[in-house]
């Protein structure tokens, strides 16, 4: 959905797309929103809970069945949260030619609620469902997390200090501590990149509720800065492919793979046109006398 978005934010904030066209791609991209930050808080306690039970022996087919699982859960659950944003987005006339798509909530869909405070209700859900309370779980996964290795340490220390450690569990603990930082600037590249407009979101939702005035300063937020956090926002889905092939040794691999791949493709196929072009560009007279020395 981003070159929609990209043709919005150029003719700044203008819908050419369409009222169809508009709930499909502002419905995806609030889907891959939720599913997003979902999966980031899932691999969080995951990383957590993979370290607390690293001495139990588990299942590999268990582990996958709930792997599984979870992941049929969170896109169902994102769904859920997208509906509103599937029934209630459209496109509004503002000039002869002009069309925005947002969302709407007007007085025939709420026959007692004002439509703003319909509209906030719903910026509330998304910031809390798609920023704060995933913030929280992330957050309070690494304080848990901190403590249990600064606790294994201590022990370590104080146990086992005369006793050298095995190959093997050096291994191990290198690879937990890659993971562990992988999964750490992924989910600190998401909350920073979304951060920004997430704050302009709740800003406005405390204006709807009239817990903050309308002023100056966010309507200059709006007009100027709002974009560029959309800008932002949507800057992470490029980011995430690019901090997986940079961090992981996996990936860096495969991608070195699949780049020789694609570079020995593209010189075979020069190399096969550029001679069949030395053999178009050959005089006749090089060809006949081949032919009478071969006679």
């Amino acid at each position: 959905t981003l070159p929609f978005w990209a043709v919005d934010t150029v003719l700044d904030f203008r819908w050419p797309f369409g009222r169809v066209m508009c709930k499909i791609v502002s419905s995806v991209t609030t889907m891959n929103m939720y599913a997003s930050v979902f999966f980031l808080t899932a691999m969080s306690v995951t990383r957590y809970h993979s370290l607390i039970t690293s001495l139990k022996m588990g299942s590999p087919r268990v582990a996958t069945a709930r792997a599984k699982w979870a992941s049929s859960a969170i896109w169902v659950v994102s769904l859920v949260a997208t509906l509103p944003h599937a029934f209630y987005s459209t496109t509004v006339q503002v000039s002869a030619d002009d069309e925005l798509c947002l969302v709407r909530f007007s007085d025939s869909d709420s026959d007692h609620w004002d439509p703003q405070v319909l509209l906030g209700l719903y910026q509330t859900q998304k910031v809390l469902l798609g920023f704060v309370v995933p913030l929280i779980i992330i957050s309070v996964c690494y304080l848990l997390l901190l403590r249990f290795i600064l606790s294994r340490r201590v022990v370590g220390s104080t146990v086992g200090s005369g006793t050298e450690k095995s190959e093997h569990e050096k291994g191990r603990h290198r690879s937990r501590s890659k993971v562990t930082r992988s999964v750490t600037i992924v989910v600190l590249s998401f909350f920073i990149c979304w951060l920004p407009n997430q704050a302009l979101t709740l800003w406005g939702v405390l204006i709807k509720f009239d817990l903050v005035p309308f002023s100056k300063a966010f309507y200059n937020a709006q007009a100027y800065a709002f974009p560029l956090t959309v800008c932002l926002a949507h800057a992470n889905s490029c980011l995430n492919p690019v901090l997986y092939c940079l961090i992981r040794r996996e990936y860096r691999a495969g991608l070195k793979e699949l780049l020789l791949r694609v570079s020995h493709a593209i010189h075979n196929v020069f190399s096969l046109a550029l001679r069949g072009r030395r053999v178009e560009e050959a005089p006749p007279s090089s060809a006949i006398t081949h032919k009478d020395i071969n006679m």
